[in-house]
C-alpha cells in the first residue's frame, strides 16, 4: 500500500484509541503519457497543502470535521492510480485536483474512515504506481521549500508521494500563520529532491521536521523518509 502512517507504534499511544481516517490521493497515470516521477511527487505534496488550507477544511466548512478527526489520529495517506473513465469518476467526487508543471495530475479528497472508502476510489489500484524521471530535476528555486528524500531508501512512486505529502504537512504545521499565508499566496512553491548521503545525516540531526514511517509497507518501522526545509522562511539545516 502506498501510505503514510507516521511514527512507529508505541504501546499506549492515545492516537490509536481514536477512530482512524485516511486521506485519499489519486494520481492520473495514462498508459501513453505517464507523468514524470518528481512532478508527481511535488504535485501530491502541493495537493495535501491545498486541502489543509482550503476554506472547506476550516471552521464550519464541509470538510472540517473529517479533517480534524483525521489529524487527531494517525496521519494516514493512501495513493491510488487511475486513468480514463476511472479518473473521470474520481474527479466527480468532492476534492481538489492539482496539476504539476510537467503535466502530472493529482486529486486529493477529504479524509474517509479506513473502512469507508467511496466505491469509485476503493476499486482503484494501489500497487504498480511506478514512475521515472526522463531527466534530472533542475536546481532548487530560491523561494521554494525543499522536501528532502532519504537517499538510502527504495520506495515506489506511490509510497514516496505519500511521504512527500506528509513532509509538506509537517512543514505547514511548523510555520507561523503569516508564513503559511505567504507560502499559499505564492502558490506553495516546493521541490522534492533526494539528498546526498552526507547531507542527509546533517538534515536528520538539524531539528527540521522529519517524517518517520510506521513501517506497514515497503520500509522498516521508524525509518526517516523526508526532511522538510524552507530556507526562504528561515527553516534550514545548519
Amino acid at each position: 500500500m502506498s501510505s503514510d502512517d507516521t511514527g512507529p507504534r508505541e504501546t499506549g499511544d492515545p492516537r490509536d484509541d481514536k477512530p482512524q481516517f485516511v486521506l485519499p490521493l489519486v494520481v492520473r497515470i495514462e498508459r501513453a503519457e505517464p507523468p514524470a516521477r518528481t512532478d508527481a511527487l511535488e504535485t501530491a505534496a502541493r495537493a495535501v497543502l491545498e486541502i489543509l488550507a482550503d476554506e472547506r477544511s476550516q471552521g464550519e466548512g464541509a470538510w472540517a470535521e473529517a479533517m480534524t478527526d483525521w489529524q487527531d489520529a494517525r496521519i494516514r495517506k493512501v495513493v491510488r492510480r487511475a486513468r480514463g473513465a476511472e479518473w473521470r469518476r474520481a474527479e466527480a467526487l468532492p476534492g481538489i485536483t492539482l496539476s504539476g508543471t510537467g503535466g502530472a495530475e493529482v486529486r486529493v479528497f477529504p479524509p474517509v474512515p479506513l473502512d469507508g472508502w467511496p466505491k469509485d476510489l476503493a476499486r482503484l489500484q494501489v500497487s504498480g504506481t511506478d514512475l521515472d524521471d526522463p531527466a534530472e530535476p533542475g536546481p532548487v528555486p530560491g523561494d521554494a521549500a525543499v522536501l528532502w528524500l532519504n537517499p538510502e531508501l527504495d520506495m515506489s512512486a506511490g509510497k514516496t508521494m505519500a511521504q512527500a505529502g506528509h513532509g509538506a504537512q509537517l512543514l505547514w504545521w511548523a510555520l507561523s500563520d503569516a508564513d503559511r499565508k505567504t507560502w499559499r499566496d505564492a502558490g506553495f512553491p516546493l521541490v522534492v529532491r533526494t539528498a546526498a548521503v552526507d547531507r542527509w545525516a546533517r538534515l536528520t540531526a538539524s531539528g527540521l521536521p522529519v517524517v518517520r514511517d510506521a513501517g506497514f509497507t515497503e520500509i522498516a518501522p521508524g525509518s526517516c523518509t523526508v526532511v522538510s526545509e524552507f530556507p526562504a522562511l528561515g527553516l534550514r539545516a545548519g
